[in-house]
């Protein structure tokens, strides 16, 4: 069993909405990349000016007191000389410590951290100034590390003086960077929300015009044309559909014309046959009764009762096709009634005189509805008489309500072997046959797309199709009040054959 397909949420459907949310999604994207550019930037710039702004206050200071120091110093000498760059480092309140030559680094406050194992190795091997941030008691901080040389001639003294202090301050104004560069994004991305929407408006214009345009093309407004502007995709795209729309209009005006000359033809035709048609059968009927009574030799008779079978014949197509000329002319109306349901088909049935042996009638009683009995006559006749012709007896005739009671519906069933589905989406066009070879049957090929067109006018429905107990089924679905009303009457079509 296939599972019906499942619907995504939180998705914009509209073109409108997804052009607006990818703008947005842009705008965001590049608020955030500068932003992380600038937070990485101003994060590398504070830091890298800190760092050197300590790097030359302690190599000055450590410079100008070292030669006070006598060497090599003594421990205490070194205390001395942190406790002095304690005092002269006071505006960043760092911690400083000294060492001599591979000896422990010693501290003139015993709150000084101690100099980090990798900061004492650069150093040493470096023989410069190296700095080395880390984390101190879940503090940022930054150590730095200064070897003190002799003024004259530059060498190494052997003494070397370290720092750390806190970057909480630095810190904190990165932070403030970062929260106002946030703060920038979020108001670009809510600004971004203006130009997104008029860009989108802007873009879609065209596609709202070809939709609206095609709209109307669809309501009949064939003259529709667009405004066909500029030079891109869209300019294209609504000279194309004006190509387009031109050109249906052009061919379906041909098509009208000559659907209205088809139409004029068949309906000339038929009355002109009409009264050569009503001498003719006139003739006929008199040639039966010579043959009837007898005066005729047997050749003559059965050439007389050919004559008049196919003047019958002709004459009832000629009324088909007038009948089919007045639906599509759109001159068919309805002389609508109170009806009983039950008495109005009895009345069909036994005027064809069908025999219960042929037809077999269900028809509730009390089914009353607004019908025009004439066209509900021709298309229960037609119905039962092609199941006659193409089923097998009995054919059975039900009547019941549905919709609770606001339609009518009546099923009209056969025992033959049912219709081949390739037989069953054309069994109501007009003169189909189901085998292609017989170029001639007993109907005109007319009386299903009749009876269709009849319950259409009653704004019904007719349909056909396999019963599962075999034979084939053709359901009418009435309204039981129709809503068009008519005092016309057309001429009466012909019943009892398809």
């Amino acid at each position: 069993m296939k599972r019906p397909a499942r619907r995504r949420l939180g998705l914009p459907r509209g073109l409108r909405a997804r052009l607006v949310v990818a703008f947005l999604f842009v705008s965001a994207l590049s608020a955030l990349i500068t932003a992380a550019l600038t937070f990485n930037q101003a994060q590398s710039g504070t830091l890298e000016r800190t760092q050197d702004s300590a790097t030359r206050e302690l190599r000055a200071q450590a410079e100008s007191l070292a030669p006070d120091v006598p060497f090599p110093p003594t421990v205490q000498d070194l205390r001395n000389l942190t406790l002095q760059l304690d005092r002269a480092g006071a505006a960043r309140n760092w911690h400083s410590q000294a060492a001599y030559l591979d000896g422990k680094p010693v501290a003139g406050s015993p709150k000084a951290p101690e100099v980090p194992d990798a900061l004492r190795t650069a150093v040493a091997a470096q023989g410069k100034a190296v700095h080395q941030r880390y984390d101190h008691q879940g503090e940022p901080w930054l150590a730095i590390g200064v070897p003190v040389l002799f003024s004259p001639g530059g060498k190494p003294s052997g003494l070397t003086v370290y720092a750390a202090f806190s970057l909480n301050t630095e810190q904190k104004d990165i932070a403030a960077l970062v929260t106002a560069a946030q703060a920038g994004a979020l108001l670009a991305l809510a600004l971004a929300v203006v130009p997104a929407l008029l860009a989108a408006r802007r873009g879609l214009k065209p596609v709202r015009q070809l939709r609206t345009a095609a709209e109307r093309i669809t309501h009949g407004a064939l003259d529709t044309r667009l405004d066909a502007t500029g030079h891109d995709e869209l300019g294209d795209l609504s000279r194309t559909f004006n190509t387009m729309a031109a050109t249906l209009e052009r061919d379906h005006g041909e098509l009208r014309r000559l659907e209205a000359g088809a139409r004029r033809f068949a309906a000339d035709v038929s009355h002109e046959l009409r009264t050569p048609l009503a001498a003719m059968s006139a003739v006929t009927e008199v040639l039966d009764e010579d043959a009837a009574s007898g005066r005729l030799d047997a050749e003559t008779a059965e050439a007389v009762q050919l004559i008049s079978d196919e003047t019958r014949k002709l004459t009832r197509v000629v009324a088909d096709l007038m009948e089919i000329s007045r639906f599509d002319a759109g001159a068919a109306a309805l002389h609508l009634d109170e009806v009983d349901l039950g008495e109005a088909i009895g009345k069909t049935l036994q005027l064809r005189a069908w025999t219960t042996d042929q037809v077999v009638a269900d028809l509730p009683d009390g089914l009353r509805a607004r019908l025009d009995p004439r066209r509900i006559d021709v298309v229960v006749a037609n119905l039962v008489a092609n199941a006659l012709r193409h089923g097998d007896a009995p054919v059975r005739v039900r009547g019941r309500t549905a919709d609770g009671g606001e339609q009518l519906v009546i099923e009209v069933s056969d025992q033959g072997p049912g219709l081949s589905e390739d037989v069953l989406p054309h069994v109501f066009d007009r003169f189909y046959k189901a085998d292609a070879a017989r170029a001639r049957s007993e109907g005109s090929g007319l009386g299903l797309a009749i009876a269709l067109e009849n319950v259409r006018l009653h704004q019904g429905t007719l349909t056909a199709a396999n019963s599962p107990d075999g034979g084939a089924v053709f359901t009418v679905t009435l309204p039981v009040a129709p809503c068009r009303d008519s005092s016309q009457e057309p001429q009466a079509p012909s019943a009892e054959h398809t």
